[in-house]
């Protein structure tokens, strides 16, 4: 089906000064069309993309058309495919990926096939850095001791992954330990532009993490995906997409002293939720973009998905070239960046006139704007000014319970929590800070505010200060050049004095791994609290309930006790159950706040303690200019530490090397596993494809209504002890207290079978109003868990469909929210409408999407799930086209017509060899397509 690229015409050589050169590439100019001036560098990305990809069967001539009418084509919603040029993985998402591409080598084993053949056909770099808990805090250890404890709990997750490193071609595992998935994209895995085979184009990533768009501020366009198109995506595959909407967002002047690239991302999330982004690329341009370091911008693009956008993003400049030789990059390399996106017109250079691009819609901010601030309580973009921090603290005890409010009785705003912390007396109070924690990549990957924080730590610590004992403190840098930074500027030893000791590389705090905190805090916080059980006080044993969330809801304690960090996500139950105000700030005000003990405080007029000598501290006493910050980033920052990190990261470090793992390119699958295992995707595969399958006398496992998220679908969290996955576990041998999460067992179909359709609140028609994991099996009436009845179904060679309202699928894309109603053997899924991409992910597993005709649905035509339903579909593919109309049956007598939902040929091609991987194992062998 695929033809020669009908754009070779424009294929160029691109010459090196020095002579010789650089390598081949397709040509935008030479298009000769005007249109193309006008777009924005973002859409450029997705066009030279299309060029380069064309081959008139996934990517198309009208596909490349409609990007460049991207001016005339945007508002309508048109898609389009887009291949990027890697994927970036973390540990959560990578396992279930690299265990396929291992069932894949095993099917391509036994069809006679080359099993070698199936690597990813982009490369995939994956990082290993979800799974640091901050167990141990405060203490000069916690690195080495909090890394023992995560192998202990992920030595076989880690050691299958280190097999695959091996087994694999164009992967790159970073071993755990190493720094920050975005972090360390930024600073080493971004390639800006690749040179592959000799041909040159510039880099673009999807990640399985929302915020990949932290590349984004390096000018390498990336977002996060869900796990199946990360798969299709490394398999060659293209993903389609809407072509998104641009916003300009033009920044003007510089910030005043005083003020932090978080502050500003902060006041930038709050102006673009405002304006609504969702599904829009943000574009940063104007005069702004000289006075912002790369690690600046990288700030504002890695909130992207807060304030709702799938990037925000900054061109190339010579700020990003002066970064990339900061960082280590070659100069050939950078020499070639720059040489390459000259020619294309994808380079920014605020020395020469500037073409006027048009985008969607404008906003404008003028940096001197922005002043200090925090965001929260319960929300990224809920920004407070610091200087009205107080009182909006006060409003927030008052309101009613809200994103911003706690509805604390006036009579008990003043209340005192006494308790015993090892022996010295101590007190809460509401606002009491219980958690500080310097983390997460949108802020630990820049220099001025970690440098910052260091700064304050050591005017603090000069002036006598010190931060309560019974405050958890943790510093979790993004990767290792930021110790080396700390530690070169003498500034390190002031951290650990204030309680800031280094606990680890990789996500911590921000994403719900702070550890317990102290019995006693936790005590003297639950005790004053309804409903409250105060013999569960535990992190691990809160965590467990979390599965329920109503019980974070419910035993919710009335002592509103604060963590402040400088992540992006602050929900509340996110940071730690037993902290109802999280706020988001920047490193230096997480140090300000842990000082203060309190964020019940105005800083301008109180002081924040007091100092050795007695007299009163202020914030202005520890604050350091604009310019001291400057000074100490300039002389400790240098790109050696960039070269030494990551030179080491691939070597490893003791506990990685010492895994053993199995050398062959096949994986040694283990009977008795409940981490990996291999699935049943390719059980009794042969070389032809089995070509499309209707659906007979199918009963309907499950009948929503509208807005089933895949949140309801797909296994996340913690495993409920009455689950059927607890159950496998418990048979298997696990103590219910190493259950661990679903999150962590991605690897193991069994068990996320078992916790497909598994959430609390599932509301399923055929129960008759009664909420929870549980469907009716229609041929005995008993009532079962979903996975007992599918089970129940296959068993006896019966399929099964689901009926469903307005927008299933959607929330944040899952690969187990197809995978896993696959298993449970679910044949098609028939909706008024889908989420775009949950719809895309059905195809790719094999299932059927099918939608109501508009002002039907299964009320209207009296469906009740009770029936047999029966969809004919033609037996050659080819007699199927996108978007047909095709006659479902009921045994009721009941018929009506539906719209399939096979979008494109290339869908087409999947259903007919019963799911994306079928497709590409066949393909690789040479079987007709």
């Amino acid at each position: 089906m695929a033809s020669a690229n009908p754009f070779n015409s424009i294929l160029k050589t691109l010459e090196k000064p020095q002579g010789g050169e650089f390598g081949k590439y397709y040509s935008l100019p030479a298009l000769n069309d005007p249109r193309i001036d006008k777009l924005p560098y973002s859409i450029k990305i997705l066009l030279e993309s299309a060029i380069r990809n064309c081959d008139e069967f996934q990517v198309k001539s009208e596909d490349v058309e409609k990007i460049i009418d991207w001016e005339n084509t945007s508002p309508k919603q048109v898609e389009i495919p887009f291949k990027p040029g890697r994927v970036l993985l973390q540990d959560f998402t990578g396992v279930p990926a690299v265990v396929d591409l291992a069932c894949m080598r095993d099917a391509m084993n036994k069809l006679g096939g080359d099993s070698n053949k199936i690597n990813p056909l982009v490369p995939v770099d994956l990082v290993i850095d979800h799974s640091v808990q901050v167990d141990v805090a405060r203490s000069e250890n916690a690195v080495q001791a909090n890394m023992e404890l995560e192998f202990q709990r992920n030595k076989e997750r880690f050691a299958f992954l280190k097999w695959g490193s091996n087994a694999f071609d164009n992967m790159l595992v970073v071993p755990p330990g190493s720094g920050i998935v975005h972090q360390v994209n930024l600073e080493y895995l971004g390639r800006v532009v690749f040179n592959t085979n000799g041909v040159l184009y510039p880099d673009s990533v999807v990640g399985t993490d929302s915020h990949t768009t932290m590349i984004d501020g390096l000018g390498v366009a990336g977002w996060g995906v869900g796990g199946i198109e990360a798969e299709a995506a490394m398999l060659g595959q293209p993903m389609s997409m809407v072509l998104p909407g641009v916003v300009g967002f033009k920044l003007l002047g510089k910030l005043r002293d005083g003020v932090t690239a978080t502050d500003l991302v902060l006041t930038v999330t709050q102006m673009l939720r405002k304006h609504g982004v969702v599904g829009k690329f943000i574009e940063f341009y104007g005069e702004g973009m000289s006075e912002l370091s790369l690690a600046d911008r990288a700030t504002i693009a890695n909130m992207s998905p807060e304030y709702g956008a799938t990037m925000g993003f900054f061109p190339v400049d010579h700020v990003t070239l002066q970064y990339l030789q900061l960082t280590g990059r070659s100069d050939e390399t950078i020499a070639m960046i720059e040489s390459y996106l000259r020619a294309n017109n994808m380079f920014v250079d605020y020395n020469e006139p500037q073409i006027e691009k048009v985008y969607s819609s404008y906003l404008q901010l003028k940096l001197e704007e922005v002043e200090p601030c925090i965001s929260g309580p319960k929300r990224p973009h809920d920004r407070v000014p610091l200087k009205e921090m107080k009182a909006d603290w006060h409003a927030c005890l008052d309101n009613r319970v809200g994103f911003k409010g706690f509805a604390i009785p006036k009579e008990s705003q003043d209340k005192v929590a006494k308790f015993s912390f090892h022996g010295t007396p101590a007190e809460l109070r509401h606002g009491d800070v219980v958690i500080a924690a310097i983390t997460s990549c949108t802020n630990t990957s820049n220099p001025s505010v970690m440098l910052g924080a260091a700064l304050v730590a050591k005017k603090a610590c000069e002036l006598g200060l010190e931060v309560k004992p019974w405050i958890k403190t943790s510093l979790a840098p993004g990767s290792g050049v930021v110790t080396k930074y700390l530690q070169k500027s003498g500034l390190q030893r002031y951290l650990n004095q204030l309680g800031f000791h280094i606990v680890g590389y990789g996500c911590t705090t921000c994403i719900g791994n702070s550890g317990d905190i102290d019995e006693s805090v936790a005590s003297a916080i639950s005790e004053n609290g309804k409903f409250f059980n105060k013999n569960i006080l535990g992190y691990t044993c809160i965590r467990m309930l979390e599965a329920d969330r109503l019980a974070v809801f419910y035993m919710r304690p009335d002592m509103v006790a604060a963590a402040v960090l400088s992540g992006n996500r602050n929900f509340e139950g996110r940071v730690h159950p037993l902290t109802r105000a999280n706020y988001l700030a920047s490193p230096p005000l997480v140090v300000a706040y842990a000082l203060a003990g309190t964020v019940d405080i105005d800083f301008e007029a109180e002081p924040i303690g007091t100092g050795k000598d007695g007299k009163k501290i202020f914030f202005r006493d520890i604050w350091p200019s604009r310019e001291e910050v400057a000074n100490v980033v300039q002389s400790s920052v240098l790109p050696d530490m960039f070269k030494a990190t990551y030179e080491a990261i691939t070597k490893g470090n003791p506990m990685w090397n010492q895994l053993s793992v199995p050398s062959g390119s096949l994986y040694a699958w283990s009977p008795t596993s409940t981490y990996i295992h291999e699935p049943p995707y390719f059980k009794d595969m042969t070389m032809s494809p089995p070509g499309p399958h209707g659906v007979k006398d199918a009963y309907c496992l499950l009948n929503f209504g509208d807005s089933i998220t895949t949140d309801h679908i797909s296994p996340a969290g913690s495993i409920h002890k009455d689950s059927p996955a607890a159950k496998f576990l418990l048979e298997h041998g696990v103590d219910r207290r190493d259950f661990n999460s679903y999150g962590s067992r991605r690897g193991n179909d069994e068990i996320m079978a078992r916790g497909t359709f598994a959430n609390i609140r599932l509301v399923n028609k055929l129960l008759k109003g009664e909420v929870g994991p549980k469907t009716i099996h229609i041929p005995t009436g008993e009532k079962l868990s979903v996975y007992d009845a599918a089970m129940r179904y296959k068993t006896a060679g019966q399929d099964t469909i689901i009926l469903a309202g307005a927008e299933y699928g959607s929330g944040s894309s899952r690969d187990w929210a197809a995978k896993g109603p696959m298993l449970l053997g679910v044949k098609a899924a028939i909706a008024k409408s889908f989420e775009r991409i949950h719809r895309s992910n059905l195809v790719g597993m094999g299932i059927i999407p099918l939608c109501f005709k508009s002002g039907e649905d299964a009320d209207t035509l009296g469906l009740t799930g009770h029936e047999r339903y029966t969809i004919d579909l033609p037996s050659c593919v080819s007699e199927i086209r996108p978007g047909q109309d095709v006659t479902v049956a009921t045994d009721s007598g009941r018929s009506f017509t539906c719209t399939v939902r096979f979008d494109t040929e290339v869908e087409l091609a999947y259903f007919n060899h019963g799911g994306i991987l079928q497709y590409v194992i066949r393909n690789l062998i040479g079987s007709k397509q």
